[in-house]
């Protein structure tokens, strides 16, 4: 892997850096799947052939999903708002991120993706516009859009559509954190009903943990924000967080991001702040730290390791890294394989109990609790348990 100083943004690009030099031009191409070799082959592929195909496609639009492209291409929609760590920096300069997910989608899960970048923030015209593109796609991933706006566009799109729709920051996040959730209990010998978990972060990420948390079986949870202890006594709290209040109001009790460290059994951090290593200290014997933020986690894990059982991050440079690309490309490998008509909590539940059980008992310890992002059986795992999921609850269209 190259080294490179992420802080070192230059104004103009370096031609002979290497990372510059890779993205000329961008990442990704269109290819044609069929030959066109000839006059016989153009004919087949565009007119006249094609008009016999669009005829039938008219009669029966089903059949789309069978002569296109639609049931292997999702659209990767961003507004530029929440790009990785740098923040709302616009459509253009989000583009090389999105690029970089449509050749993740390939590359891992035989997806299709294609980069679609909103030249507007506002929530009634992005959510208008990707339903007025969505005839074009099986599935839509929504990326890097800001908190809480997100939230609404997700729902508003998922009512909307009956195809797909994912917001990777909140759910691939949230799956990734599970699974390796799920193997550090195994190590430390818990159990998700008596854990005590501190989330830091209520945005995109920190809410769908949350959820998916919750759904796993996790009651005791407290979420922090800059203000301190997400409570219903709060008096500054948007509609999402006071949603967050109310789920952990038999648990949370008001104070700092340290008072709630202490006697804690997991601290999961994305929200870019700091820790302390006296608070990760005041935790409880045989604590799990995932310090997500990134380049720079919450706590330096070498830090974190002084006193912590198990230690995660989302950078590859450290052991046991919390990446969603363990988990977008199998799930919608998944979804479009059984043309499912959403991704439920059952859906991701699923994934997340995949992923972890593909790390045995043997291999299983404190710097190997996650498979990494190249081992080639976890998109196949995540997509056989999304299709089996889809298809026990009803979702999949097509049900073989």
């Amino acid at each position: 892997m190259v080294a490179t100083d992420i802080d070192a943004r230059p104004d103009t690009p370096d031609p002979d850096d290497p990372i510059f030099a890779l993205h000329r031009g961008g990442k990704m191409e269109v290819a044609a799947t069929v030959p066109l070799r000839d006059a016989h082959d153009l004919s087949l592929s565009y007119t006249p052939g094609v008009a016999r195909v669009c005829e039938a496609i008219a009669a029966d639009p089903e059949i789309a999903h069978q002569y296109t492209w639609v049931s292997n291409t999702v659209a990767v929609v961003t507004d530029g708002t929440a790009v990785l760590g740098l923040g709302d920096i616009g459509p253009a300069a989000a583009m090389p991120v999105m690029e970089g997910k449509a050749v993740l989608f390939k590359q891992f899960g035989g997806v299709d993706a294609i980069p679609v970048a909103l030249d507007t923030t506002d929530t009634d015209e992005i959510v208008e516009t990707i339903v007025r593109l969505a005839p074009t796609f099986g599935g839509v991933n929504l990326e890097d859009i800001s908190s809480p706006r997100c939230f609404e566009i997700e729902r508003r799109l998922i009512e909307r559509l009956d195809i797909p729709v994912f917001h990777d920051d909140q759910h691939g996040t949230a799956v990734v954190v599970l699974a390796a959730l799920l193997n550090a209990i195994r190590i430390t010998d818990r159990d998700l009903d008596g854990l005590k978990v501190v989330i830091s972060g209520a945005g995109a990420a920190g809410v769908a943990i949350t959820r998916m948390l919750r759904t796993a079986g996790v009651r005791k949870i407290t979420i922090v924000d800059r203000q301190g202890v997400i409570h219903p006594g709060r008096t500054d709290l948007n509609e999402v967080k006071q949603w967050l209040a109310e789920q952990t109001s038999d648990w949370a009790d008001p104070g700092t991001v340290s008072d709630a460290l202490a006697g804690a059994d997991v601290f999961i951090g994305v929200s870019g702040g700091t820790i302390s290593e006296e608070a990760i200290a005041s935790m409880a014997p045989d604590s799990v730290v995932f310090a997500l933020a990134n380049p720079n986690p919450e706590i330096h894990p070498d830090v974190a390791r002084r006193h912590a059982r198990i230690v995660a991050t989302g950078r590859s440079d450290f052991p046991n890294q919390i990446n969603n690309v363990l988990v977008f490309p199998g799930i919608f490998r998944g979804a479009l394989d059984v043309r499912a008509t959403g991704i439920s909590e059952g859906m991701k539940l699923a994934a997340a109990t995949a992923i972890a059980a593909l790390i045995n008992d043997d291999d299983l310890d404190e710097s190997y609790i996650i498979p990494s992002p190249f081992d080639p059986r976890v998109a196949t795992a995540v997509a056989r348990a999304v299709t089996d999921t889809a298809r026990r609850e009803g979702l999949a269209r097509r049900p073989y």
